[in-house]
């Protein structure tokens, strides 16, 4: 045998020693309870928690055991998990107010029924002919009883007597237009009695709504936003009456029914002075028209309610000049809310009257004596509960719905 051959055989015989000590290493191991593990299978894809088959391997079915780490970031398979939908949102139908050029025509027949005695019990005595100093003194009587006032009565009898005894008797269609002509002259159509409605000097102009108790102030500033809101007018609602717990929800809604936003405080007792201020201050961001700021009703003779009164319209001054001081009037009071007329006006500064409850038992004389009172203009009338039962006040139709 070659030295070739005998190295062969070496190599072959440690060969085949090799193998038999790996098999013996191998039987070693599985009696001691080790195992080979398999090549590791590629992770199980993770569902979206709450889906169908979620924490379930989508390959083969088994549950997934593994720990999520904490920075795991889920995807979401839109495929697989249904879109939630959510629930319709309800919105507000936002009514559309009448026309403000309407509602005086509307309104014209209830007003012509409130006043109904004074026109033709007027028309009635004076068509008589040659009237008597007893005659005369019953005319002076009928109109201060419709709250004309004395000093207004005694001015328009004047004018009456003279005018019978130039022309003498006269029928009932020529004492109607003298009657006419001198109650116009009385109401005063020459008086500026527009509503601040428009920006001025690039802010919103400023409207402060006041008056007693019961005078129907808040429902007044609701109604005149729709008066505004009709005039395509973007309107800004301030709801500084916080005494009243329900002021502040009655206005909203009012204002919520024509599409305008209400300034006010959740709280009960707040500082008035504060949401006027706020009231303002938001309708100049939201560069509104025109803000109406609703006050807490007062009793005028009450000192430190009218001083509170004067301190919201100088906080609201410290922001913004006033352009309108509205006094909410109960037209059924007569001459007793003179006298609140003026406190309010020696506070506040009245600007304009609005009228109220200008039907029913009001007598329509207390156009004329407010007027005269505190020289400034009825702007607006109320005739009736609905809401757009407040129109501009127009001095012809009023006086003509008195003596038709």
């Amino acid at each position: 045998m070659s030295a070739i051959d005998t190295l062969w055989e070496y190599v072959a015989v440690a060969v085949g020693i090799l193998v038999v000590l790996g098999g013996l290493a191998a039987g070693l191991l599985r009696g001691r309870g080790g195992a080979t593990k398999d090549l590791p299978r590629e992770r199980p894809t993770r569902s979206v928690p709450g889906a169908p088959g979620a924490g379930r391997d989508e390959a083969d079915g088994s549950v997934d055991t593994l720990p999520r780490p904490a920075d795991d970031t889920v995807t979401r398979d839109d495929t697989a998990v249904e879109e939630e939908t959510l629930p319709p949102v309800e919105v507000p139908e936002v009514e559309r107010p009448e026309a403000p050029q309407t509602r005086l025509q509307r309104l014209r027949a209830r007003l012509a029924r409130s006043n109904t005695a004074l026109g033709k019990g007027l028309l009635a005595l004076l068509s008589r002919g040659d009237l008597d100093e007893e005659a005369w003194e019953e005319v002076e009587d009928t109109l201060i009883t419709a709250d004309l006032g004395v000093e207004a009565s005694t001015e328009l009898v004047e004018k009456l007597r003279t005018q019978v005894k130039v022309h003498g008797s006269a029928d009932e269609a020529t004492v109607r237009g003298w009657l006419r002509e001198d109650l116009l002259e009385l109401v005063d159509p020459t008086m500026d009695r527009s509503i601040a409605s428009s920006r001025v000097d690039g802010r919103p102009a400023v409207i402060l709504v006041v008056g007693v108790n019961g005078a129907g102030k808040t429902t007044t500033v609701g109604k005149l936003a729709r008066v505004l809101v009709a005039e395509d007018k973007d309107i800004v609602l301030g709801a500084a009456d916080t005494f009243r717990a329900a002021a502040a929800d009655q206005l909203q809604t009012w204002g919520e029914r024509v599409g305008v936003p209400t300034v006010r405080s959740d709280r009960e007792g707040a500082d008035p002075a504060a949401v006027a201020f706020d009231a303002v201050k938001g309708a100049s961001e939201l560069e509104a028209d025109v803000v109406i700021v609703d006050t807490a009703g007062r009793l005028h003779n009450k000192v430190g309610l009218m001083d509170e009164l004067g301190k919201v319209k100088r906080v609201i001054e410290k922001q913004s000049p006033i352009d309108e001081v509205l006094l909410v009037l109960d037209a059924t009071t007569g001459q007793n809310g003179l006298r609140q007329a003026e406190v309010f006006s020696e506070v506040v500064g009245i600007t304009g009257i609005v009228l109220t409850k200008l039907d029913g038992t009001a007598k329509g004389g207390i156009v004329v004596a407010v007027q005269r009172q505190l020289g400034v203009p009825v702007k607006l009338i109320g005739l009736g509960e609905g809401p757009d039962d407040l129109a501009p006040f127009d001095p012809e139709a009023f006086v003509d719905a008195i003596v038709e």
